[in-house]
């Protein structure tokens, strides 16, 4: 811990000059970022949309449902039943390894037009082994309003497979989910009429009402008058944009390449499930100390065969299982955090002590909890 505090204490008088104010060293430890207005914000009711629907991929060499899915043999009857061909009353017989039933994803995106392409997701429902080589056959797609917006159909790309059978396999990656890029076209109109919009709203991507004062008074030096005013730390209105001179599309060109100095957001992210780690450069500790310690305990159970006596004529041979409990308990490792302390600070010194990443991922929380971590926690 000493060594690492020395260096820690080396890039800190590296990025602070000597003899700055509190102001200075917190801007140079967290340093203001340009942003354009268009890449931080977005505008109110101009949002994409998704679509969703029930298909069927052919084509697979063998990996795909069994005859106990039984809805993907239905849905191949009733598709052969359009065509002409009745397989209804031999349902119970069919058995059909290339087929897959499958759930289509994808999302519509704003001023989308009958002609357009967008990338699909296909997603197996059953118990196929993998859609490697499968084509998805013509599946509509409907949004929330049940109204059919696109059709999907084509080949998949899949990044991984599934090789071998029975006790023997090799599996890389997810070979039951597979992508159509500009797979679905897009059917029905799903623009939305920008002559309607009387005042806009611009929406921050992240809250915060000190990026909200200063996005709208970039747009208010840019218009040359007070147009824009923060509502909340997210939305930013602009009234009668028609008295501006030029509708929405014209004013978000003039405005879109405005710049802002916005400053990240003191946030940590965590995965229990991985034990990954992502954290802002704005998160800071308070004052405290963590002790850290394992317990672990171990339970073996090994079957020792008992037999009788030699020429005896009574008993029987017998399996008897042996139990073994052991316990061991490490002793606890303290880590002290001065007031100000970074969680690289905290992650740096809880690796010198052996903590693993579960072990910092369950410190974070304990921390946050305790109301040490000055950011927001967020676990995945």
């Amino acid at each position: 811990m000493i060594s690492f505090c020395t260096s820690f204490l080396i890039l800190f008088a590296a990025i602070a000059p000597l003899g700055a104010t509190a102001d200075e060293v917190a801007a140079a430890v967290n340093p203001a970022h340009v942003a354009r207005i268009k890449d931080i914000t977005t505008i109110e009711g101009i949002r994409d949309n998704q679509l969703i629907g029930y298909g069927l991929v052919v084509g697979l060499a063998g990996t795909g449902d069994k005859q106990q899915t039984f809805f993907s043999v239905q849905t191949l009857a009733n598709m052969l039943q359009r065509m002409g061909v009745n397989v209804k009353n031999n349902l119970t017989t069919i058995q059909v390894r290339n087929i897959a039933a499958v759930f289509v994803t994808a999302d519509l995106p704003p001023f989308s037009r009958p002609g357009m392409k967008i990338d699909v997701t296909v997603s197996s429902i059953g118990d196929a082994k993998s859609l490697s080589g499968g084509t998805l056959l013509l599946t509509p797609l409907s949004a929330a309003n049940g109204q059919i917006y696109a059709v999907a159909q084509g080949p998949m790309i899949i990044g991984g497979y599934s090789a071998g059978g029975g006790g023997n396999s090799k599996v890389v990656n997810h070979p039951t989910v597979g992508r159509i890029p500009e797979g679905a076209l897009v059917e029905r109109d799903g623009a939305v009429d920008l002559t309607r919009f009387k005042d806009l709203s611009l929406l921050l991507r992240d809250p915060d009402f000190d990026a909200a004062r200063d996005v709208a008074a970039a747009i208010n030096k840019e218009l040359g008058h007070d147009a824009a005013r923060p509502v909340d730390s997210r939305r930013i209105e602009i009234a009668n944009v028609q008295s501006i001179g030029g509708d929405i599309p014209a004013l978000m060109a003039r405005i879109g390449d405005l710049t802002i100095h916005t400053k990240p957001p003191a946030k940590v992210v965590v995965n229990e499930k991985t034990g990954t780690i992502v954290m802002g450069g704005a998160v800071t500790i308070s004052a405290c100390s963590v002790l850290q310690g394992n317990l672990a305990i171990q339970v073996t159970t090994e079957f020792q065969v008992s037999q009788p006596a030699p020429f005896s004529k009574t008993g029987q041979t017998e399996v008897v299982p042996q139990t073994n409990v052991q316990a061991q308990e490490s002793a606890a490792q303290v880590v002290h955090l001065k007031e100000g302390a970074t969680v690289d600070e905290l992650v740096r010194g809880l690796q010198t002590i052996g903590a693993s990443s579960r072990d910092i991922v369950a410190i974070l929380q304990a921390i946050k909890a305790a109301g040490a971590l000055n950011a927001d926690l967020e676990v995945l």
